[in-house]
């Protein structure tokens, strides 16, 4: 008999490539995770994992396994859900991690919502950004995450996961006030080729958008200074530092003082936020109101 615990460590491995990283999110040590995974082989007759210098990858027995572990842990959180629906649900604690701004938009007028509409629900916050908050799910460290689409993100159809929209927003281009576009009333990304740029870092998922839309538009842009922080990515671009692309809602209530927003001529890059929880968990009468709140925080 497979243990379901084992099938959790065999999806972490999967995910974090290292039995090391794997450990570390599961709160185990690594010697424990190694013992595990020994365990699954010999209740499977099956080598799974195959370790080199480089980290940990499947066998094709692994992989055979690690898609039905999808369908079998997914399984195991409907159960979970519909147990708790059983007897109530009506009062607990739900972790959700966002990124600041999505903080702001929908996550902190869910909370408001919810007060009103579910008070047994206690909301506890944490601020991840975009790309970090899904891995916290599936590691079953959150309940829930309010993500940004970014190249590399689990598809809307990943067997782990289950999305619920939320909103899509464009970036509006920033330039100092004696920008040479500063009076224009679109910016077209093409005439920024040769500026310097302010952006956030790799691994951001805002970096991506902002390079994909340069791509598209003929070019890599040349980021001198880096930041997470769009106020940072403002106050320099007011120092007349560079230029950038910042997401709309980042720019509400900032002060705009020594730089022009402007809309970016053409098909506008876009930052599309998600609520994602472990497939099966969308119907847990804990879980299920808040991914409501979230959206209706969202259409508002």
């Amino acid at each position: 008999m497979i243990e379901a615990r084992r099938l959790h460590i065999l999806r972490a491995v999967a995910d974090h490539r290292t039995v090391t990283a794997a450990a570390a999110a599961l709160y185990l040590t690594p010697s424990a995770v190694s013992q595990q995974l020994t365990a699954l082989e010999q209740e499977t007759g099956h080598r799974l994992v195959e370790r080199s210098a480089k980290g940990v990858r499947l066998t094709p027995a692994g992989e055979i396994l690690l898609g039905h572990t999808n369908a079998v842990l997914a399984q195991l959180e409907r159960a979970e859900a519909e147990l708790a629906a059983y007897s109530s649900g009506a009062a607990g604690t739900v972790t959700v991690a966002a990124f600041a701004t999505g903080i702001a938009l929908v996550v902190a007028p869910a909370v408001a919502r919810l007060a009103g509409t579910a008070p047994g629900i206690r909301i506890r916050v944490q601020d991840a950004e975009g790309d970090a908050s899904l891995p916290m799910v599936l590691d079953r460290q959150v309940d829930v995450a309010v993500a940004v689409e970014y190249r590399g993100a689990p598809a809307a159809d990943d067997p782990r996961l289950a999305h619920v929209s939320l909103y899509a927003e464009p970036f509006d281009a920033v330039v100092p006030v004696g920008h040479r576009l500063a009076d224009a009333p679109e910016v077209p990304l093409a005439e920024l080729a040769k500026d310097p740029w302010i952006g956030p870092y790799p691994g951001n998922p805002c970096h991506d958008v902002v390079v994909l839309a340069c791509e598209n538009a003929g070019f890599q842009p040349r980021l001198e200074h880096s930041s997470d922080d769009f106020r940072a990515v403002v106050a320099l671009a007011s120092a007349g530092a560079g230029v950038a692309l910042v997401p709309r809602s980042a720019l509400r209530g900032m002060d705009l003082t020594g730089v022009v927003v402007r809309p970016v001529d053409g098909v506008a890059p876009t930052r599309r936020v998600f609520a994602a929880v472990r497939r099966g968990a969308e119907a847990h009468p804990l879980i299920r109101p808040v991914l409501e709140a979230l959206g209706e925080a969202a259409r508002v």
